[in-house]
């Protein structure tokens, strides 16, 4: 037995959101717009709200979404009282606006509500209507029951995640995505990739997100490249679909320790989380593979073979080749090394600790304790500082 949820309606193509903009009427006379800081991107949904007289304030987003941040956004937007909430930009500003939307109808703390460092108690109250509408083709937020925040106190990163966060309407328009930055859609390509490879090997999956995880990863795997470094519209498209499927993927199956770890080392380190989950895959890849190996963990062995063949585009390829592949990625992206930001002046012990707490490591395909944790970590600092002394070298 298994369920599958998602938005409740996507609106998927190039001009979605021209196309879509008199859907949002549904919702009602007021909204609460969250963007980055590139008005340009929601100029045309200002220009509408102007033309169909929708009282707005809008909310601009910079950096990671701090929980004291929510705190204060949620306490404003009870205050301006909007029919409904939309987001528009990359997946920091989806999940405030789906932070928001959950948390303005609902009472007491951000910290009731999340995991690691809060209660992780149900939402009391139905949020607010929310619009998606993402920017970058990575988190998958758009179709996602869960936010990423970050708590600056005790440094991680926490889920904020329930079923009433799902968006009520989700457009994905690839045009968004055209002209991005390489190295931005580097990170957030391989942010895809790592959600729909640990849902994909994950001890939880069921054939509907198999369908979906192999679907993403063969669009990623024929289309990352021309995407991330050449700006090739169909591929861009391809990847914003992809990282739809990936947070498919993620909502209905489960993650694992790269996405543990991350969270644990997110607050801590001043790199992007789809940087920090890249880099990471690799050494939980490895790591499951062996302990799958040392415990005769056949069906664990087989979700990594398929992967490969996957992966490589090679229905011979060797089991060890899912990794290589994903190494080579992180070397054509020119993405940065976890050194650069000082992982290795990290504390490991409480990196290990606190990804163990997290909800996404418990999806892992196989349980790891503290020491493999601690051996993916010297593993990601040791290479990382090899290839820092072979750059530096040259």
């Amino acid at each position: 037995m298994f369920q599958f949820m998602t938005s409740t309606r996507i609106i998927f193509g190039e001009g979605a959101m021209h196309d879509s903009l008199s859907l949002l009427n549904q919702f009602g006379y007021s909204a609460l717009l969250v963007t980055g800081q590139d008005q340009q991107r929601s100029q045309q949904l200002e220009q509408y709200f102007k033309q169909q007289n929708i009282r707005y304030q809008r909310l601009v987003i910079k950096g990671e979404p701090l929980i004291a941040m929510i705190e204060e956004l949620a306490a404003m937007g009870r205050t301006f009282c909007p029919d409904m909430v939309v987001g528009i930009g990359g997946g920091s500003v989806l999940d405030v606006a789906k932070s928001l939307a959950a948390l303005i109808p609902n009472q007491g703390s951000v910290y009731d509500y999340v995991d690691v460092v809060g209660r992780n108690v149900p939402l009391q109250v139905k949020s607010l209507p929310f619009i998606a509408i993402p920017t970058t083709a990575g988190t998958g937020a758009e179709v996602s029951k869960s936010a990423v925040l970050q708590s600056a106190q005790e440094q991680v990163k926490v889920n904020l995640s329930n079923v009433e966060l799902f968006p009520d309407l989700a457009i994905i328009d690839p045009t968004l995505t055209y002209g991005m930055d390489a190295v931005l859609s580097g990170y957030c390509a391989m942010d895809a990739f790592t959600h729909l490879m640990e849902a994909y090997v994950c001890g939880e999956p069921n054939p509907l997100t198999d369908m979906i995880c192999e679907e993403g990863l063969r669009r990623i795997t024929t289309s990352i490249l021309p995407a991330c470094r050449d700006d090739h519209y169909p591929s861009r498209s391809n990847m914003a679909f992809a990282a739809m499927l990936g947070g498919m993927a993620r909502s209905n199956a489960k993650l694992g320790a790269a996405h543990g770890l991350a969270s644990a080392l997110s607050g801590r380190l001043e790199a992007p989380h789809g940087l920090i989950t890249a880099r990471l895959s690799p050494y939980v890849m490895k790591e499951n593979i062996s302990v799958a190996i040392e415990l005769g963990r056949s069906d664990v062995l087989a979700r990594y073979q398929k992967l490969a063949v996957i992966l490589t585009l090679n229905d011979d390829a060797d089991i060890e080749d899912s990794v290589q592949w994903v190494d080579s990625m992180l070397t054509k992206l020119q993405l940065p090394l976890l050194s650069d930001y000082g992982l290795c002046n990290t504390m490991f012990e409480e990196v290990a600790d606190d990804a163990l707490r997290s909800c996404t490591i418990k999806g892992n395909p196989l349980p790891l304790n503290q020491q493999r944790l601690l051996t993916i970590l010297q593993q990601v600092c040791s290479v990382t500082l090899s290839l820092s002394n072979i750059k530096l070298s040259e």
